[in-house]
Formats: structure tokens, sequence, C-alpha cells
């Protein structure tokens, strides 16, 4: 049984100064899989100490010893990810092909872009009489979630160091051990010492401290809207910057052509994959009224070829992470059932012969409106409403009917049309056909958060703006 028992803080892997622990429990057998020492407040003052005393000379390094560092990072991330992996799979219950394929391309992929754009990034620029100057912000304060553990570390951290700034992070509670191999690769790369700081703990202990403190100059935090709101509260008294990636409750437009069907099945993998425990999951499939019945054949096809079980073996879908959240989604099927949606495939408990582990069946519900408890609260689990609209503008006014905003894709052969009905979703992230690109930016409205992610726009939130009067053209 694996235990953290040490904290990488200084440069160092030391003690932390409580003694609490907790227990990580594999949610495809409800054993536990780990044991953590939790962290607590004077552990993020120190980690937060060696961040502000590394900060003057990380800030001062040039763009190359920049790139120096992230290209060692890379080194040791491709050496390191059979280890990343099957962490993965143990702690939130990624299939073994998800953990090692996609969950961990995506940290490849934003260590790449953040290479790209640091190469060609304008630090300085002159307008008119003033020089603009992007200056490191100084110490990050990162709170990661448990869904994607890596890749939203991987979103936070390049960047960050990218641009100057120094780190603290508290990974998820339920996701420890990915990000202590994390915290091993940069180890291992060569990142100065007191750069990079890892605390491991739970939101009260060390998430509560770190958004608080007054020696950190910027929180960055992904997780519930619920929890966003407490992080805000907690960074407000220091005035410090707060950007934050929270829930969502995403439309999928579906257009009225002859790709409808097959546009339909296309949404369900995507939906599905993680187990649903993704914030811009397009969980609200709106279709034209007349083709519903097409709609609940072409999803009820899809929805049936997905396999759930071991994340170990050759399946599609695992568990989701933990007995609290199968026992929420659980619930919210039940809710859609009693609130008269038509119940399509799925429904409420284990699939058939797993008898332990929090696994969900694929569901889909049809013939849903969107003043049901499924259309508006977010579900993070492998299921989908399909929700009928009778005209486009129709379409677009449920699409924009939620108090999210973070994602949402329009489904359709013709790329006009597909685009026009783009720019009227409100929302920070739109795709036409599922398309994808690391450099889009990646954020919400409303209560989806603030701030932007991905490609330059992940550099934006650890730069302070500086205006330098003085540089007015030699007449």
């Amino acid at each position: 049984m694996p235990v953290i028992s040490t904290f990488f803080i200084g440069g160092k892997w030391i003690e932390p100064v409580g003694a609490s622990t907790f227990d990580v429990v594999d949610p495809a057998t409800e054993q536990v899989y780990g044991t953590v020492v939790a962290g607590t407040a004077a552990d993020v003052d120190r980690a937060v100490f060696a961040a502000r005393g590394a900060f003057a000379s990380w800030s001062a390094t040039s763009v190359m010893e920049r790139l120096d560092v992230l290209a060692a990072i890379g080194v040791e991330f491709e050496r390191r990810r059979g280890d990343l992996a099957a962490a993965l799979t143990a702690e939130m219950g990624a299939p073994a092909s998800l953990a090692s394929g996609f969950q961990l391309d995506l940290v490849a992929g934003h260590l790449d872009t953040a290479i790209e754009v640091l190469r060609d990034y304008a630090f300085t620029e002159q307008r008119g009489a003033t020089l603009i100057a992007r200056e490191p912000i100084g110490v990050a304060g990162l709170i990661t979630p448990w869904n994607w553990p890596l890749s939203l570390i991987a979103v936070k951290v390049f960047p960050a160091l990218a641009a100057g700034c120094t780190v603290v992070l508290k990974p998820s509670e339920q996701a420890p051990f990915s990000a202590q191999i994390f915290a091993e690769v940069l180890d291992a790369a060569g990142v100065p010492a007191g750069v990079f700081n890892l605390v491991h703990g739970d939101g009260p202990g060390v998430g509560a401290a770190l958004a608080a403190h007054p020696d950190v100059d910027v929180i960055s935090f992904t997780g519930s809207t619920r929890a966003g709101i407490e992080v805000a509260r907690n960074a407000a008294p220091s005035v410090k910057r707060v950007t934050q990636e929270l829930g969502g409750k995403s439309p999928n437009i579906v257009l009225d052509d002859e790709r409808f069907a097959a546009n339909v099945e296309a949404g369900i993998g995507p939906l599905m994959m993680n187990s649903g425990q993704t914030c811009s999951a397009l969980t609200r499939m709106l279709v034209p009224r007349a083709r519903m019945d097409e709609a609940i054949a072409a999803a009820k096809s899809a929805a049936e070829q997905l396999t759930v079980g071991d994340p170990n073996t050759e399946v599609a879908l695992g568990p989701v992470v933990s007995k609290a959240q199968f026992e929420k989604v659980q619930g919210l099927i039940q809710r859609g059932i009693d609130e008269g949606a038509t119940l399509v495939v799925g429904g409420t408990g284990r699939p058939d012969g797993l008898a332990k582990g929090f696994y969900v069946k694929p569901t889909v519900f049809a013939n849903v409106t969107n003043d049901m408890t499924i259309a508006r609260e977010e579900i993070f689990g492998p299921v989908l409403t399909i929700l009928a609209y009778d005209s486009i503008d129709h379409a677009v006014e449920i699409a924009n009917d939620t108090e999210y905003g973070l994602a949402g894709n329009v489904a359709g052969a013709d790329l006009d049309q597909a685009r026009a009905v783009a720019h009227r979703i409100r929302a920070g992230y739109v795709s036409i056909n599922d398309g994808f690109d690391f450099h889009c930016p990646f954020g919400g409205f409303r209560k989806s958060g603030n701030g932007r992610e991905w490609g330059a726009f992940g550099f934006d939130d650890y730069l302070e703006i500086k205006g330098i009067l003085g540089y007015a053209p030699a007449e």
C-alpha cells in the first residue's frame, strides 16, 4: 500500500508539520489503496515562504532558461508515464487505456503548448510613448481537482512557471499519488529549489490557508462552483487575484440535416468518457422536436455499446471516483425518473455483474425539459439529457437558459450555419463538430468561473501589466 509521508517544499522532500492521515479509496474495489499525511496551515506557510524566497531569482531568468527547464520536465515526464498512468487508474478509476492515453496526452500537450507560446511571447510591447511590460505576478497558489488530475495540474503549473512565477500546489486529496509523482518529475528535471512546491491536504486544512495567505499573489482554482465561492471568500481580504474554472451544464445543439443521426451518436462517447466526470461535458443534447425518436434510437445504440467494468481491463468506462459521487449520481438519475423524463437506457444501480465498486450505468434520458433537475444541475456522471427544440432561436434560448456558461458545441454539416449558432451560445468555449485546439482559450461565463486557461491565454493570469512612460519615438 503506497504511503505519502513527505511534501516537496523548497526543493526537498520534508516531513509535514502535522501527523494526521487520510485514506485514499480505490473506487473500483472500494478498498483503501493508500494513505497520505494531511497538511496544515503551517505546511502552507513553509511552502509559501519557499516560493516567495525563490521568486526573485526565478522571475529574473531568461526565456531560454525557462525553456530549458520545461524541456527537462518533458523528458522526465515521458520516463514516468507508466507510473503516472497506474496511479490514475488506482486513485480515480480511469480505465488503463484512458489513463495511459488521453489523460497523459493532455499533460504532454499542455507542456508542448507552453513551450511553443513561451518562445515567442511578447513580454513587452510599445504603444505610442508607453512601454507595456508583462511581469510575473509572484507566488501562485494552485488548487486542482480529481477528475482530470494531471491535466488540470499541468494547465496551471506550466504556464505559471513559463511566466516566471513560483508555485504552491494543493492537489485533490482524492488523487494525490499522481500529483506526488508529478512533483518527483519536476524534482528530477532540476526545477530550482522553491520554484515548485507541493502540499497535500483537504480544502479546509490546506486550500483555505493557501487562498487566504497574504504572500500568495494569485489563486487559480478548478473545481465545483460551491468550492470556488469559498476560495474567493477566503482570498478576498488580501485582495489577491482569483481565477476559477468551475462547473458546467453545457449544451450540444444538433442541427437538422443529413448528418443528424451520426452527430447524435458522436455526442455519446465524449460525454461518457471518464465516466462523465468532465466539467465541460456536453450533458444537454438539443435536437429538433420532430426528430426526437430518431435521436433516441441513435443515442440508445451508442450508449449500449459502452462497456463498464474493472479499469485495469479493456473497458470504456470505469467507476466514478467515490462513494459520495456514486450516491449523488444515483440520486439524480432517480430524480430524472421521478420528474417524468423518458429513461432510454441505463438507470439506477450498478451495471449487471458488478457487485462492488462505484460503477454507474451509462444513462440517457429523453423528452427532458429544461426545468427538470437533471437539466439544471451538474450531475458529473455518465448521464445525458436530450431536450427538444422547435427552431434555432428556441435551441439557443434553451442552451443559454442556465446559470453556467463553460462550454458548448454545435453539430452540423453546414459550417456557416453552425458558426452562426456558435456565436449565439453564451459560454467561454464553444466547439463546432467537437473540434479541439490546445491554443483555444478555456474558461467560463457566469457561475462557470472567470479567467482563461490554455495556450497564450493561460499566461495572462500569472502576469501583471505595467505601463512605463518615456518611450516616445525620438523626434
